[in-house]
């Protein structure tokens, strides 16, 4: 199987669907990571320098899952769907040839965030389903999915400290909770840690779970037999 990360900026893909990349080579998937900006107005400093490491960052933190890197160095904080970004998507789908396309969530909190998403809908056309990763916080996001990352916590976290550039303690505490909130959400197993998704149907797409990791296994619910006035 081979999957298609796409992430706006270059510690993306870590905070949001790590832990899935790394079920997914755990299963023996080709991954490709796809960076769409340069990062370089995610600090302070000049703007190259913090680039070019940002561009290392995102590529140590590949080669931890065999994943290969593909950065489009369109500029940080100005994406947009237009034709340049959609034709850059689009000859990076045709060479890859990918089973499934994760990206942002269309209403995610930052531009850049939302216009990759909106480019890989249009760019993926008929030739993949498109997989939506969890917003920041989780805010305004339903999730139809949910991917068991409990075995892959440590290397998610590892991941994320690669960027050292972005502070990344930050990152790692956010995530964790957010994953542990996720697998609670759908009935995980106890101290379990799950991604979630969103998958909105489009022809001819119109099932993905079988292109999907495990959910979290869920608990046994227990129901009272006793009875209640």
């Amino acid at each position: 199987m081979k999957i298609l990360a796409l992430g706006a900026h270059p510690d993306d893909i870590e905070i949001f669907m790590f832990g899935t990349m790394a079920a997914y080579a755990a299963q023996g998937a080709e991954l490709t990571f796809a960076i769409a900006t340069d990062g370089a107005k995610g600090g302070k400093g000049d703007p190259g320098a913090l680039a070019r490491a940002r561009r290392r960052e995102a590529a140590q933190a590949a080669t931890l899952l065999g994943a290969v890197p593909r950065f489009l160095d369109f500029p940080d904080g100005a994406l947009v769907a237009d034709a340049a970004l959609i034709a850059a998507l689009k000859t990076l789908i045709g060479e890859i040839g990918p089973d499934l396309a994760i990206t942002h969530a269309p209403n995610d909190y930052h531009g850049d965030h939302r216009a990759l998403s909106d480019g890989v809908r249009i760019a993926a056309s008929f030739a993949v389903p498109v997989l939506h990763a969890d917003t920041l916080g989780g805010t305004g996001f339903s999730p139809t999915h949910y991917v068991d990352i409990s075995a892959h916590a440590a290397v998610k976290a590892k991941a994320i400290r690669m960027h050292q550039s972005q502070d990344p303690e930050r990152f790692v505490d956010a995530a964790r909770t957010q994953n542990a909130f996720r697998s609670g959400q759908c009935n995980g197993a106890q101290d379990a840690l799950a991604e979630a998704f969103r998958f909105e149907p489009t022809f001819p797409f119109a099932d993905i779970r079988a292109l999907l990791p495990p959910a979290p296994p869920i608990r046994t619910v227990m129901v009272s037999t006793g009875r209640v006035d």
